[in-house]
């Protein structure tokens, strides 16, 4: 040790998701990298200018990394009608009513965040939203943001009628005389999302920023956006990144999924490329396509093996959406993983997953192996035959662990309408940890908490942090603690590339986050009680409570 360093934490813990040495109690940063990691010795570095920090007990760990987020969305809409945070309908028209009164000057009403279970069937209707927004267009993305709410003035503008056919990826449910009740879901949502005006550039820097606060104060130093480009009315989010990138604004480091249009097929890629290309600087870079496979399991579009189950617990003639063909697929992803992209799927149900898998194996056969590490995120419903295959084909298992649990959603949306064996087949963390899968983790915020923590406490209680029953969903496949957070930090660095980030060790970068306490030792059921004091991107703090 022949240099002092800019910045020394002591009196640990450190936890350092580094299997060579899991525990310290000191750490050293020169620059943007760790100098040192280990005890009394690290304090040799500290010199006349060192900036050191006592954690008299508190956990220093690596920083959290989300694996599957939507930040310039999620930012965006927490300057709309902010639905989160309740499931009773009446305060969400209480809510609605107050935003569209505070907004006289808004054209149209948007925003989201309400949840299925809040209404029978997981369907709003119209005339609901007509009843606190009469005068204007009202739409409002469910908490998946796999549907939307319409008024009925939404309706008439995009030209909604019965007699409208549903779009191929998507379904208008209706009232019993084909009349669109409001409730529009999958890819019918852009019928009416392509009226809404478009947000600025400046909307979507703004919405960065406030995302980018806001995942700081939760410990997250970097993530990978899952989707890079044009969307279900959604404008392309790319320009906030490169816009942030290039005037020092962006602290976080971030990876781009650019979008794979399914309505259009290997023609695309050359266009990709050349995404790629133009969307790199300093801390971003696009260099993922994300392929969304199927849809969710609660409006019965998420990809399954065998059909839903109807009310009775029949078996009805609806077995899910492959959005792409799963032939096709084979070749698109064979095609990319050649030109080195690694491909980002959203496969939820078990055929989706199947199908995933089935392309990474045509890429491994064609290419061999590039290390492009491959993931699969959501994983709602895995076949029991498929679980080994991830490690077999190093396919990497991108868990988002909140929606681990019992709550309205699963139990009266879901579960019924899979049938007990297929229900006991959701989130197989435990599993596919035992079979040797790599773990990542991530949030899909907005659709759910950005905290990790508390995505961390579902995945060692599979109970979420307010729960009030002692029900625990599907406890063996409940993850140690370590290997929680090891998926939220280390995981998730692997899945984007980060080779020298995600683990506390010598010459790694130093991203960084102290707890109020160390997690370790407290009782597992009070993971989710922790709060952040202070993150660190490469040296430089970037939030402090």
């Amino acid at each position: 040790m022949t240099t002092t360093a800019d910045l020394v934490f002591t009196r640990g813990p450190v936890f350092t998701a580094d299997p060579a040495r899991s525990r310290a109690s000191s750490l050293a940063v020169v620059g943007d990298r760790i100098a040192a990691v280990g005890h009394d010795e690290v304090r040799d570095l500290i010199g006349p200018a060192t900036e050191v920090v006592d954690l008299r007990g508190k956990l220093l760990l690596p920083g959290f990394q989300d694996a599957h987020i939507h930040a310039v969305y999620g930012g965006a809409e927490l300057a709309e009608c902010d639905l989160t945070g309740t499931v009773g309908a009446a305060e969400y028209l209480d809510l609605i009513g107050a935003y569209a009164k505070a907004h006289p000057d808004h054209v149209w009403i948007t925003g989201g965040g309400w949840s299925l279970e809040s209404f029978e069937g997981g369907l709003p209707t119209r005339q609901l939203l007509d009843s606190v927004v009469p005068d204007r267009p009202a739409l409002l993305s469910n908490r998946d943001h796999h549907g939307a709410w319409a008024n009925t003035r939404a309706l008439e503008l995009a030209g909604i009628t019965a007699q409208t056919p549903d779009p191929a990826d998507g379904r208008i449910e209706r009232e019993p005389d084909g009349t669109p009740t409001g409730m529009l879901q999958e890819g019918a949502t852009a019928l009416i999302a392509r009226l809404v005006p478009p947000s600025t550039p400046a909307d979507r820097l703004a919405g960065l920023l406030r995302a980018q606060e806001l995942l700081h104060s939760l410990g997250v130093t970097g993530w990978q956006d899952a989707l890079l480009g044009v969307f279900g009315g959604k404008p392309d989010p790319s320009d906030a990144y490169l816009a942030a990138a290039r005037d020092g604004s962006l602290t976080a480091r971030v990876t781009g999924a650019l979008w794979w249009d399914r309505e259009r097929g290997a023609e695309q890629i050359d266009q990709l490329v050349a995404l790629r290309a133009q969307l790199r600087h300093g801390r971003f870079r696009a260099d993922s396509v994300k392929i969304m496979q199927d849809g969710i399991a609660e409006n019965f579009t998420a990809a399954m093996t065998a059909p839903y189950l109807d009310g009775c617990g029949c078996a009805t003639a609806n077995t899910g959406l492959s959005f792409v063909d799963p032939v096709a697929l084979r070749e698109y992803v064979t095609r990319l993983d050649a030109l080195d992209f690694q491909v980002h799927f959203h496969a939820l149900g078990d055929r989706a997953v199947r199908e995933a898998l089935d392309a990474v194996e045509a890429a491994l056969a064609a290419n061999g192996w590039r290390g492009n590490r491959h993931h699969l995120a959501h994983l709602q419903v895995v076949h029991p035959e498929d679980v080994p295959r991830f490690a077999r084909l190093g396919a990497i298992a991108n868990i988002q662990p909140l929606w681990a649990a019992h709550e309205a959603q699963m139990d009266e949306l879901t579960i019924p309408f899979l049938g007990p064996e297929r229900a006991a087949w959701q989130y197989p963390f435990g599993d596919l940890v035992r079979a040797g899968a790599t773990l990542a983790a991530g949030s899909d915020w907005p659709v759910s908490s950005p905290a990790p923590l508390e995505g961390i406490h579902v995945a060692v209680n599979r109970r979420e942090p307010e729960a009030t029953d002692d029900r625990v969903f599907l406890p063996e496949q409940r993850l140690d603690l370590q290997t929680a957070v090891a998926a939220y930090s280390a995981g998730t660095a692997h899945v984007n590339g980060l080779d020298d980030a995600g683990s506390l060790r010598a010459g790694h970068l130093a991203d960084l986050v102290v707890l109020d306490r160390d997690i370790f030792t407290a009782p597992p059921e009070e993971i989710a009680q922790a709060r952040v004091e202070r993150t660190y991107v490469g040296g430089r703090l970037v939030h402090a409570a």
